[in-house]
């Protein structure tokens, strides 16, 4: 096999790891039930504690990389951030209601009870009107995406979250009296960026003030090369720990919400990314601009559906569905875009 320039072995077949660890964490969950019903007890505000310690690993080398004179530059690009906040808040939603709808009502409608279509409906928007916030440092970073812009569009979307979801959520699916789990988004704001942001500006700065920024960016940084991918890989393995027995006990109905969720993942992410092409943005800029969106903010989705319909109600095991299925898709567009680099400007 020919070898990929720049691309080590762990990374050139990080998807079989992926599925490994898939297979791992299920299989953890069926045969060592006690391991996931420990991890479930280290939790605060439905937020579990060793997965952010986890994201903390991924994303800290992210960070590390964010020069702050540059955000302010990165705010002066309103044509990436004019892309990543008309997808994420205005088509977003809107496509996974129209497609869930499709796929639930329609195509599947003699395979899925009408009721419970809704409750797999209800979820899919519960996703559709999140983007992620902590995952995309890790698709930015895969992608070679510049750190400091990725940094303001999660920002701001964690600030549209706070005014934006519970409307767009009880317009499409015309609940009323939805409230959102306060404590949950806080802390996950808290917890997967100002944590780690606040211990890598004093780590970059600390280094660089003793031992130079040569030495920082040639040495220091190339240290946790294969630290964000690690964590992730160890992620997935407690994730789908937890989610073992779901999974195994609803293989059709699986596959039936998967669909609809990778048609509009992929949807979503050719929007923004076209759209960037045609813009002109450079690829840094583009990459990341059109993952925020295809990915989902799934810690904030699975609390919510937990809270408004119940740990066992279809909602809840559509948006467990979106975790089963990102990161593999998620894997695929981020492959893509490094694949198709060279049809962007440079910077």
């Amino acid at each position: 096999m020919k070898k990929i320039e720049g691309i080590s072995f762990f990374d050139r077949y990080l998807s079989v790891w992926v599925a490994l660890c898939i297979i791992a964490g299920i299989t953890i969950g069926k045969l060592a039930p006690s391991v996931p019903e420990f991890l479930g007890k280290l939790e605060y505000a439905n937020v579990s504690i060793p997965i952010a310690l986890l994201i903390w690993i991924m994303i800290f080398p992210m960070m590390l990389k964010i020069d702050f004179t540059s955000v302010a530059n990165a705010v002066k690009m309103p044509k990436g951030l004019t892309i990543t906040l008309v997808v994420n808040w205005m088509i977003k939603p809107f496509t996974m209601f129209g497609i869930s709808w499709l796929f639930f009502h329609v195509v599947f409608k003699y395979l899925i009870p009408y009721d419970l279509a809704n409750e797999y409906l209800a979820g899919a928007v519960l996703l559709g009107a999140a983007p992620c916030t902590a995952m995309v440092f890790v698709w930015s970073h895969l992608t070679k995406g510049n750190p400091a812009y990725t940094l303001v569009q999660v920002a701001i979307n964690d600030l549209i979250i706070l005014i934006a979801f519970i409307p767009i959520v009880t317009l499409l699916l015309g609940i009323g009296g939805i409230t959102i789990p306060w404590n949950t988004l806080i802390m996950s704001v808290i917890l997967f960026v100002v944590i780690p942001l606040t211990l890598a500006v004093i780590t970059r700065r600390a280094v660089i003030k003793s031992r130079g920024i040569k030495y920082f960016e040639e040495s220091f940084i190339t240290k946790f090369k294969s630290t964000t991918i690690s964590g992730l890989l160890l992620t997935l393995i407690i994730i789908f720990s937890f989610q073992g027995d779901i999974i195994l006990s609803n293989p059709l109905n699986i596959i039936l919400i998967a669909i609809p969720l990778i048609f509009q993942t992929f949807l979503i992410f050719f929007i923004a990314y076209k759209w960037s092409e045609r813009w002109r943005l450079p690829h840094n800029i583009a990459a990341p601009a059109s993952l925020i969106g295809a990915s989902n903010f799934f810690e904030l989705s699975v609390a919510v559906a937990i809270v408004l319909f119940g740990l066992n109600s279809g909602a809840t095991l559509a948006t467990v569905v979106g975790v089963l299925v990102e990161v593999p898709v998620m894997l695929t567009l981020v492959k893509y875009a490094n694949k198709t680099a060279n049809k962007f400007k440079s910077l």
